[in-house]
């Protein structure tokens, strides 16, 4: 059955594979899944059909065969239980997997989009400057205990998993900040994941989709 994911008409990241539906652009890729991309507007969004989808009038959602998901990290586990090659065969493996899934987006990203908030929506607030260090603080609170639960190793759970996935996408947003170049292991770590063939096709696909939009008339 064909799988229809929605996706930003004009992405505010700016082609920069930081929208959330290239986490779910690079798990299908990561599998070998075709997928159709419906682009939506901010206004189509907010309209009776997409909140069916989406309650809280968000992208990505994902369909298929009847079935409709959204929140990108239900839609990645879904996708890495229907298909090999995003979890390990192993029942403890795939477990921590699972596990590392999670930790990206309970513990590790809440802060990081915080950061992300800080220094972009609320730059101009009389308060940041004084906030932004305490938020920066937050950041390298998780990544420390990260680094150095990562280690040397290549991956979280011997080869690539849905967990890598899901943390790579989430320590991607740090780039700008430079708080990941405190930590080499932890910036291999993400190169190592933007150097996959499926994140590159991801990336394309998302990519190309912005500056299309870019190339319409206003």
């Amino acid at each position: 059955m064909t799988i229809t994911l929605t996706a930003f008409e004009a992405s505010p990241d700016r082609g920069r594979g930081l929208a959330r539906d290239m986490r779910v652009r690079w798990a299908l890729e990561e599998v070998g899944r075709p997928y159709e991309v419906q682009l939506l507007s901010f206004e189509a969004m907010k309209t009776a059909e997409h909140l069916a989808r989406h309650p809280f009038g968000q992208i990505p959602t994902y369909e298929e065969d009847g079935l409709v998901l959204f929140e990108t990290g239900a839609i990645v586990l879904h996708i890495a239980h229907g298909h090999a090659g995003l979890l390990p065969e192993a029942p403890q493996a795939r477990a921590r997997a699972v596990a590392w899934l999670f930790a990206a987006l309970n513990t590790v990203e809440p802060p990081i989009l915080e950061l992300a908030n800080a220094r972009l929506l609320e730059a101009e607030q009389p308060w940041t400057a004084a906030r932004l260090p305490l938020v920066r603080d937050r950041v390298r609170q998780r990544l420390v205990p990260f680094a150095r639960h990562l280690g040397e190793a290549q991956w979280l759970e011997g080869d690539f998993s849905a967990g890598d996935l899901m943390m790579i996408s989430v320590l991607l947003r740090l780039r700008p900040s430079g708080l990941l170049d405190d930590h080499p292991t932890l910036a291999a770590y993400v190169a190592r994941g933007e150097a996959r063939g499926a994140y590159q096709r991801a990336f394309a696909a998302q990519l190309a989709v912005f500056e299309a939009s870019q190339a319409r008339p206003a």
